[in-house]
């Protein structure tokens, strides 16, 4: 039930409010209050309902119980939500929409950033300013699609100030930023939080609190943990504890499959020579040389729209533009005959995109088991062995508990350990980790780093580990490909232990 029967200084309030998402409790009880020129954060670990009560406050979730208050001020000027599913869904539209079949130029951008922000208005001094800001000017004509991870939070953030709404909520906001992004970012919410705007931030981690953030809400397992200032909530040593779970232990990882090929003797397992990717006047790659061997585990980064996703998809199969180019991909020139198929089965692959997409209703089971088909559900047959192996990989991730469980039941952090479990089970060759930390908070991203070292040991598979930067990276790593700026867009850098080599 929603109300405006209200006290003047009062923004907004939550009267018992509880909410069942997919049969299952997603948030109890919740009593809260946000008062004028208050300052909040949500705080709590993957699962701990920091998502189903800023979608109950923006009204995107309607079915649940208790009473929710909101001033007649938030009424009018309403609630700006910033989340990584708004991308997602917009990316979505446009690709319904796609014509390009029907153009002459076989080529339709969609919704660009500028169209997005502006939405259908003239641009004005604040437009112009965001943009300078947040250095938007390279891709401020850019379709939706063809932009990355941190540029489309910059764009959605953008667009959400300039709705000037009484309640701007940030769902994880400097996630899929680089590092001079992040800063950028970071001095854009300290700046907003200093202001008239009321702000509600969504954080994972105790860490990713603003310190101009006044007051905090922690959450677990839907429950209200904690409710005060910041002060008072970070001086608790329970809701620090909690903040901060054990680590499980890892088991011996199962023997690897049978595989229905061979690899080149004696031969790098990738190799790519003087390779250059265009799209019409934009130059993605520019004379990229890189070599991976067996015992190598490499670590790409570089920032937002560098072409770090365009790199692996020339050596996964996804991109056309590796014919025609001095390609190797497992002593096999790119172009000699062989399908995408018979290059992906030597993949294994993990990224955010997979999850947020992976079909609904699944067991835990059946989604590791997919992995043998390579399928975002499972529309095969599959026997035994195949449910043995994925048992077998599940309790070596520490994942034995939940073997049967619905997918869609665990928490954002657990499910992305299926999903390494599910890019195991065909014991690939070469494990791709796009991005595997993004959304994950402080105690799932460290459980995704050991698990990451605990494969490259204890089996033959090569890791690319694809960051936005050099950072926080598993310690098997051995390899470095860094992104850097160049006057062709970007020059590639490689290193390995003390030795550096330079692309341009």
């Amino acid at each position: 039930m929603v109300s405006q029967k209200w006290q003047t200084s009062e923004l907004l309030e939550l009267r018992n409010i509880s909410l069942v998402y997919r049969a299952l409790p997603a948030l109890r009880n919740i009593h809260w209050r946000v008062t004028l020129g208050q300052q909040w954060a949500c705080l709590g670990l993957n699962g701990a309902g920091k998502t189903s009560l800023a979608k109950i406050i923006s009204r995107q979730a309607i079915h649940f119980s208790g009473e929710l208050l909101r001033s007649s001020e938030l009424e009018k000027g309403g609630i700006a939500y910033v989340c990584f599913e708004q991308g997602k869904t917009l990316c979505e539209r446009d690709k319904k929409r796609d014509d390009s079949e029907f153009r002459a130029d076989a080529s339709d951008p969609g919704t660009t950033v500028q169209a997005l922000i502006l939405d259908g208005r003239d641009s004005n001094e604040a437009f112009h300013y965001w943009v300078k800001r947040l250095n938007m000017e390279r891709f401020l004509h850019r379709g939706l699609r063809f932009i990355s991870t941190g540029e489309m939070r910059k764009a959605l953030l953008v667009t959400a100030i300039l709705s000037q709404p009484n309640l701007l909520i940030l769902d994880s906001p400097i996630d899929g930023l680089d590092l001079a992004s992040q800063k950028e970012m970071q001095t854009v919410i300290d700046e907003l939080l200093q202001s008239d705007l009321t702000v509600l931030m969504l954080c994972r981690q105790m860490e990713d609190v603003p310190m101009s953030v006044t007051h905090v809400i922690v959450l677990d397992n839907g429950e209200v943990l904690g409710c005060d200032t910041r002060e008072r909530i970070f001086s608790d040593t329970d809701i620090q504890t909690r903040m901060h779970p054990p680590l499980p232990n890892f088991e011996t990882l199962p023997p690897a499959s049978l595989r229905p090929y061979s690899l080149p003797i004696g031969k790098p397992l990738l190799k790519l020579s003087n390779v250059a990717v265009h799209y019409d006047d934009l130059t993605v790659l520019h004379n990229v040389d890189w070599t991976l061997d067996l015992g190598t585990h490499c670590c790409i980064s570089g920032p937002n729209g560098c072409g770090k996703t365009t790199l692996l998809s020339l050596i996964t199969g996804d991109n056309h533009k590796a014919y025609g180019q001095d390609i190797t991909l497992f002593g096999v020139k790119r172009g000699s005959g062989e399908s995408v198929w018979d290059i992906k089965q030597k993949f294994g692959q993990l990224d955010t995109q997979l999850q947020l997409n992976f079909a609904r209703g699944m067991r835990t089971i059946e989604v590791v088991v997919s992995g043998f088909f390579d399928t975002i559900g499972l529309y095969d047959e599959w026997g035994d062995t195949q449910r043995n192996t994925a048992e077998q990989w599940l309790c070596a991730l520490g994942m034995a508990d939940y073997l049967n469980e619905s997918f869609d039941a665990l928490s954002f952090g657990l499910q992305r350990m299926v999903l390494l479990a599910r890019a195991m089970v065909k014991s690939p060759i070469i494990l791709i980790l796009d991005e595997p930390t993004l959304g994950l908070d402080g105690h799932h991203r460290k459980l995704m780093l050991l698990a990451i070292d605990h494969i490259a040991k204890n089996s033959d598979t090569q890791i690319i580990f694809v960051s936005h930067s050099v950072g926080e990276t598993p310690a098997c790593i051995n390899q470095y490909l860094s992104f850097e700026p160049s006057d062709n867009g970007f020059e590639l850098l490689q290193r390995r232990a003390e030795t550096l080599t330079i692309n341009t």
